[in-house]
This record gives structure tokens, sequence and C-alpha cells, in this order.
């Protein structure tokens, strides 16, 4: 578990900051939130970043406890906060150190953000059909093309893109783009259902030139798969955040709700649900941890980069964002309808909650892409295997 002093902390902002549900957290206010500077100032941004390059060098075990407690508060913030690992894991794993030294340590200096883009419109989950290009023009990159959903890249740091190779399309690279590339546009931000905390946009590269080491050593399809990882695991614990929030709501709400002679936390039907809930709750955050302590032991490893090379998808980081996404759908479900009318309106916060738990469900592979991914890994023999 994170040290008790973190967990202090986190749990201030959230009191703080994000617990009494300000408007802005579900108005698509302009990003990034200026609560974000805040909780700069706690010294907790960018909590993963390697020491090496300046970070706190906190694990993924020890994330999964902070994004439980800041999804509780808000899950698009916590999504803002955290999302960033998926990028910075594969550059450090992959990058140069020179690459590595200057997009990292500037971001733990500043506490500031960087976005990978994979999604297009045309090539959906299936990411071998990726129509970006990068092309070889001498020591540069050459990048054209459209990607399609991407958080945080209106105000990243840098990019990292995935991209179809000119010279051979059966090949991807990863490439680090600084925001301020010319021939980088950040064509909208989209209009989300749920998590409006958070920004997410669609962007466009017109000969967008970068140096040729910009690239990450490896196939961008696997380091991308690579560094879903982490950020599978932790959209699964802001799951587990807000169904620890729906439950305290409908105690709350229990406590007081007149229902025949008594109040609505006295009746064994409501009793029966919130203890189902709990069940749920008590296995997603098991399934998180199980999975972040797979994701720890890889990295605590003598060589990682290789080690994730190698097997790619943890099937734990799969399961734990199938079901969390599914139990937590469920939770939210049944909560809501525990508020009746009222429930189906945005009266009162567990309407916002139960858009924000959809999510869990949809990015970074839907439950549908996942459950062939865990057939075509884990399921059938092993010969047969792709």
């Amino acid at each position: 578990m994170v040290a008790p002093d973190i967990q202090k902390t986190v749990r201030a902002f959230v009191a703080q900051e994000l617990k009494s549900g300000p408007a802005e957290l579900d108005g698509l206010a302009e990003a990034p939130l200026p609560l974000y500077d805040r909780f700069r100032e706690t010294g907790l941004a960018n909590w993963w970043l390697p020491k090496e390059n300046g970070g706190q060098g906190l694990s993924l075990s020890d994330s999964v406890d902070i994004v439980n407690e800041l999804a509780y508060g808000d899950a698009g913030v916590a999504f803002t906060l955290f999302i960033s690992v998926l990028g910075t894991s594969v550059v450090s794993l992959y990058g140069s150190p020179e690459l590595q030294e200057r997009h990292l340590a500037p971001m733990a200096a500043r506490g500031s953000y960087c976005a990978t883009l994979g999604s297009e419109r045309n090539a959906g989950s299936e990411l071998g059909r990726i129509e970006t290009v990068a092309t070889r023009s001498g020591n540069d990159l050459v990048l054209n093309g459209e990607k399609f959903f991407s958080t945080n890249s209106g105000f990243a740091d840098f990019l990292v893109v995935i991209a179809a190779s000119a010279e051979d399309p059966s090949d991807h690279l990863a490439v680090v783009v600084p925001r301020d590339t010319p021939g980088l546009t950040v064509v909208r931000r989209w209009d989300v259902i749920g998590l409006r905390a958070s920004a997410t946009y669609e962007v466009r590269f017109d000969d967008c030139r970068v140096p040729a080491a910009n690239r990450l050593a490896g196939n961008g399809l696997r380091l991308l798969e690579i560094g879903l990882n982490a950020s599978r695991i932790l959209i699964a614990t802001t799951g587990l955040g807000i169904a620890r929030r729906i439950r305290d709501l409908c105690m709350e709400y229990a406590k007081t709700k007149r229902f025949r002679d008594s109040t609505l936390v006295d009746s064994p039907v409501f009793a029966a649900k919130l203890g189902q809930m709990e069940m749920q709750i008590d296995v997603m955050k098991s399934q998180c941890r199980q999975a972040a302590r797979d994701y720890d032991e890889v990295m605590a490893g003598p060589d990682p980069a290789t080690a994730f090379a190698r097997q790619g998808t943890l099937k734990s980081a799969l399961t734990a964002k199938m079901f969390c996404g599914q139990a937590g759908w469920e939770i939210a479900t049944v909560g809501s309808e525990m508020f009746g009318g009222l429930g189906y309106t945005n009266e009162l916060p567990i309407g916002k909650l139960l858009r924000d738990m959809r999510y869990v469900s949809i990015v970074e592979g839907g439950d549908d892409v996942l459950r062939d991914l865990v057939f075509s890994r884990y399921v059938i023999p092993i010969p047969r295997r792709s």
C-alpha cells in the first residue's frame, strides 16, 4: 500500500477540491482545469516517473491506491492525472537516454503531461490498419495523418504517435513529437458524455517533421500494447473509486429516505443490494492490486524492457479492466435505480457517476476487443496462438 503520508495528502486534495462536485468537473470547462495546478503543489504530479528522471518512482501498486482515492472524488480528474503513464512508460523503457532526459525530466520538474496517439477513425480497434504514416527524410521522420481520440494532447509537452512506416506498411513506429512541432494541429476537443473534467482531442499531422532519433526502439504496435498495461490497470481502478462513491451515496440517501414505517436503510432488499455492491467492490480492489503487483514484478526484474517486449499484454491487466468495467456498471445501474426518478436526473451526483463509470468498458479497448484478446492469448492452445 502507498505510504500513509501520501494517502493523507491525496485524501486532503480530494476533500478540498473534488468531493463537493464543482460545476466545472462536469461542464467541459477550458482545459486543463486550474485544480490540476493545485494538485501539482502537493508534489505528487506524475508520481510514477523514475527517480533517475527526477520523479518519485512510485510503483503501480502505489498508483492503484492513489487513483482509487482520486477517482472517488472525480474520475475525469483522476484520468487526466494518470493517463500520461501510458506514454511515459514506453519512453522510459524504449527511449534513448537522451530522449528520456529531454522529455521525462521536464515532466517531473514541471508536473506536466504527455499524450499517446493510436486511435484513428477508420482503424478503430484494428490498429494494424492505421493510416498515419511516418516517412524517412534524411535524418528526420515526417508524419502525415489524423488521430481520433487522444487525452491531454491539447496541452501535453509531447505526444507519442503510432504510425505505419512508409517504407514498410507492415512495420509501425512509435515516435516522440514535441507538442509545439510545426505541422501538428489540434482539430477539436471532443464533447464527451462522462469524464468531462478531462480533455480528449482529435489531432492532425501535416508534414510534421521530427528527428529520426525520436523513434522509440521496437515495433510501435507492440510498444503501445506494453504501455496499455499500466493505463488499463489504472482505468480499472477509476471504476473502483466511482463504485465506492456510489455505495456511500446510497448509504447516505437510505439513512433519511422514508420507506414504509422506517427508513430505506432498514429494508432487507436495500441491505441485499448494498451487500452485493460491497462484495463487488472488494473483488474489484483485489483485481486491481493483483494486476499492479504483476506489473511491478516485471518492472523490478533485471531487464523489464525485454520482458515486456516478450510478454506484451498482461492477462491480469485485461481481466481487471473487463471485470471492473462490468461490475462497476452493475453497481452504477443499481445505485441509480435506488434513487428512483432522481437517479435519472442531473439533480444528484449519481447521474454523473453513472456516465463516468461507462468509460471503463469503452476506452483503451472495449470489452469485446479485450475478450477476443484474452481468448487468442490465454485460452486457445499455445501452438495455435498468434
